[in-house]
């Protein structure tokens, strides 16, 4: 496995815990489930592979080589409270990711959402707290600073949220907050912002930005920007949100008991920019890159205009500091995107298989 670690989140990962890591077959719960077996740490994995994939896991498995004796696997929904109790059993350390993904989703299917990511991150809570996990740790998102003004988002003021999704993230942060301070679950909240990297979704309505238009490039399709191209994001690697997971779960964090933080680069690029840097990277391998161009079209509903995170929380209680800027993540995560759709090119986007 090639994850880049600080010296600091090695020490974490060098203690040889038993983690449980729900949505393990997703795209950020496989790499974390990586960076944990190839330190040597014992992993339960719960997902009901609603989106989530068998794929990721048999990569996880072929990179961890003998280490994957010590991964369990467990297929169950967590809106099941005897599935939640039952992945609990025995574990130090709670990584919750499994949700129900994407704004545009979330719009469509308000119910599920809900039931999903709220009823089913309640479960997990009272599945940990029954079982005396050292640390809750609760995957959320940058989604929930809604219509918040300031360009740089601070951890302290949040704004009306404008989706389903970033409502369902919000108000597990307010049950995550309200068990550290009821049943003493010592829970770390963290907020991702645009997270990119191998085994991201390819394709399909949860698909972010960077997975598209990889895809869009290297297939030669129309790759379309929502609104003017001004609109800017927080773009994270992987192997940041692996860290943070890390560091949030250690002992010595006592002071983020109950805390959110954001999970970023604390550096913003605008659609367009972003545009201009995958075409340049791309552009030696595909040569019909030369003369590309976007298309132009509406905004959509709940996507917030500017996003850019602050690091100062995250950096004094937590030791984060992210490891790759946007360009550094893209050299080391393209060479899986290309793998994964140049034998792809001929195929219709919306039917390219996730790998």
């Amino acid at each position: 496995m090639d994850f880049s670690a600080s010296p600091q989140t090695l020490e974490v990962l060098a203690r040889k815990r038993r983690y449980l890591v729900t949505g393990a077959a997703g795209f950020i719960g496989s790499n974390i489930l990586e960076a944990l077996l190839d330190t040597d740490n014992e992993v339960v994995g719960l997902d009901d592979l609603s989106s989530g994939r068998r794929e990721n896991l048999e990569q996880v498995q072929r990179s961890a080589g003998p280490a994957w004796r010590k991964f369990k696997f467990i297929e169950g929904d967590i809106r099941n409270l005897d599935v939640c109790h039952a992945a609990c059993k025995n574990v130090d350390v709670v990584l919750h990711l499994a949700a129900r993904g994407s704004v545009p989703s979330s719009i469509g299917a308000p119910l599920i959402s809900n039931e999903v990511n709220v009823g089913g991150s309640l479960n997990m809570m009272v599945a940990a707290r029954d079982a005396g996990v050292e640390r809750f740790v609760f995957s959320s998102s940058c989604s929930v600073y809604g219509d918040q003004p300031d360009e740089v988002k601070v951890e302290s003021k949040v704004g009306r949220q404008l989706s389903p999704y970033a409502v369902s993230k919000y108000a597990v942060e307010l049950y995550a907050r309200n068990f550290a301070d009821v049943y003493n679950l010592h829970t770390v909240i963290l907020r991702y912002f645009n997270v990119f990297g191998p085994r991201q979704l390819l394709s399909g309505p949860d698909a972010a930005v960077i997975p598209i238009w990889i895809a869009s490039m290297i297939q030669n399709k129309p790759c379309l920007i929502n609104g003017s191209g001004t609109t800017s994001r927080d773009f994270c690697y992987v192997d940041d949100v692996v860290q943070a997971n890390v560091l949030a779960s250690s002992p010595e964090t006592a002071g983020a008991k109950g805390e959110a933080f954001n999970v970023c680069m604390g550096q913003s690029t605008s659609l367009t920019a972003l545009f201009d840097i995958l075409r340049s990277k791309l552009a030696p391998h595909f040569p019909h890159l030369e003369n590309y161009a976007p298309e132009y079209g509406e905004g959509r509903t709940g996507d917030i205009t500017h996003s850019r995170g602050s690091l100062e929380k995250a950096a004094a209680l937590l030791g984060f500091q992210p490891s790759h800027s946007l360009e550094q993540g893209l050299d080391k995560a393209l060479p899986w995107f290309i793998e994964s759709l140049s034998e792809k090119r001929s195929l219709p986007l919306d039917r390219v298989p996730i790998t």
